[in-house]
């Protein structure tokens, strides 16, 4: 008996310590997908100041992602590459304190070998361009500004034989890069993240919405504090300074 004793209590306190470490907690952020890269960067120094918290991130197209969250999908965070997704949460009660973190441009890229060369986006219609990518408009931000490029510039009627459609801004990136479509509307800090396309032409503001990223803390989010605490992260000077090494620049 005294044996069997003596065993339990060494296997008792091996488990103990198992039992006693804390479960990290999950902090899951819904953003849009021109956000992986710095997001992925950022996630990662956060984690290491906090060893408690566990951050995952759901990319895709701001539409989507609204769509997701409207639908139940669990989130404690939505980081949009629109106001108007977070606006429609929000007139829902489903985003509670929510604010515009970064602005980003919009660019027309070609595969990094096109000969093509273009000043304005009316040579879209030319005969050597034969597929123009762009996102979805009704759920990809990118795509909605690249819309509303082409129909103040009247030639969207002209190209719609010749557009490809994504599902988000990366996806259109990728045709472009792998040679699917001639051009393609990304944004300046998609572009700069690779070197199997480039710029070649900066569309003007002036032709579209405001490019901004808003994000919110997600009403139904079983980790509110937490939340919270990344929300006032990402807007703090050091993610400041990763969101800007990749090209986007800090709201005022």
């Amino acid at each position: 008996m005294l044996s069997l004793a003596l065993l339990l209590i060494v296997l008792s306190s091996s488990i103990h310590p198992a039992l006693a470490a804390k479960k990290k907690t999950e902090l899951l952020v819904s953003a849009a997908a021109s956000l992986k890269d710095s997001l992925g960067e950022i996630g990662k120094l956060y984690e290491k100041q906090h060893p408690d918290i566990e951050v995952t991130f759901n990319y895709g197209s701001s539409g989507t992602l609204q769509k997701q969250i409207e639908q139940g999908a669990p989130a404690d965070l939505f980081f949009s590459a629109g106001k108007k997704q977070v606006d429609a949460l929000a007139k829902q009660d489903l985003i509670g304190e929510n604010k515009t973190i970064l602005l980003n441009e919009l660019v027309l890229v070609v595969p990094a070998d096109s000969k093509l060369t273009f000043t304005t986006v009316k040579q879209l219609t030319d005969e050597a361009v034969k597929t123009v990518a762009i996102g979805q408009p009704e759920s990809v931000p990118a795509g909605q500004y690249a819309k509303e490029t082409l129909t103040a510039r009247k030639v969207w009627d002209v190209l719609q034989d010749k557009l490809v459609y994504a599902k988000d801004v990366r996806q259109v990136l990728t045709y472009v890069e792998t040679g699917n479509a001639d051009a393609g509307f990304v944004y300046k800090t998609d572009a700069l993240t690779t070197k199997k396309a480039r710029i070649a032409l900066k569309i003007i503001p002036g032709v579209h919405s405001p490019i901004v990223y808003p994000a919110g803390i997600v009403k139904e989010s079983k980790h509110p504090a937490e939340a919270k605490a990344f929300f006032v992260y990402l807007q703090s000077k050091e993610a400041g300074a990763v969101f800007t090494k990749y090209g986007f620049k800090l709201s005022e």
